[in-house]
């Protein structure tokens, strides 16, 4: 499995995001050219989790779940038909924790998308810790492929 590559201005671009929508969840995705293993731009995208009844999360608010909806979910799944396809889902969590959670990995299996994960511990300080996830065939899970602390 190869991991994705997310440098330093892309991260802080994801991390201004997650202070930014405190304490809702924030989310997006980030693209990068379709055979490298690097990304080099985010797309932030608005957490419409607040909307309606999400089939996966039906008792959670923005500051518990998020989702993305609507215009942007429909870009971001054409973006797998260019040159510049998403390569890694993000969102936050605002306990502070990097845990790619139950709820997450069921709304990343169906449907499923070739991209990784990363998730942002956000608290009232700033952020606290970053985790990235990608699937791992041999564990039929996704697995943690980074960790860092901003």
């Amino acid at each position: 499995m190869d991991i994705i590559a997310i440098p330093d201005d892309v991260r802080r671009e994801i991390y201004a995001h997650a202070r930014a929508m405190y304490p809702a969840e924030c989310c997006g995705y980030l693209t990068g050219p379709k055979r490298g293993i690097v990304v080099d731009s985010a797309v932030t995208c608005r957490n419409a989790q607040n909307d309606g009844d999400h089939p996966l999360t039906p008792n959670r608010t923005e500051e518990t779940g998020f989702v993305i909806a609507g215009s942007e979910l429909f870009d971001f799944a054409r973006s797998f038909d260019g040159d510049r396809p998403a390569r890694v889902v993000y969102h936050s969590h605002s306990n502070g924790r990097a845990y790619f959670s139950e709820t997450d990995r069921a709304m990343a299996v169906g449907p499923a998308y070739p991209v990784q994960h990363v998730v942002i511990g956000v608290t009232p300080d700033g952020i606290s810790e970053v985790a990235q996830y990608a699937w791992s065939g041999d564990d039929r899970d996704f697995v943690e492929v980074a960790r860092w602390t901003p």
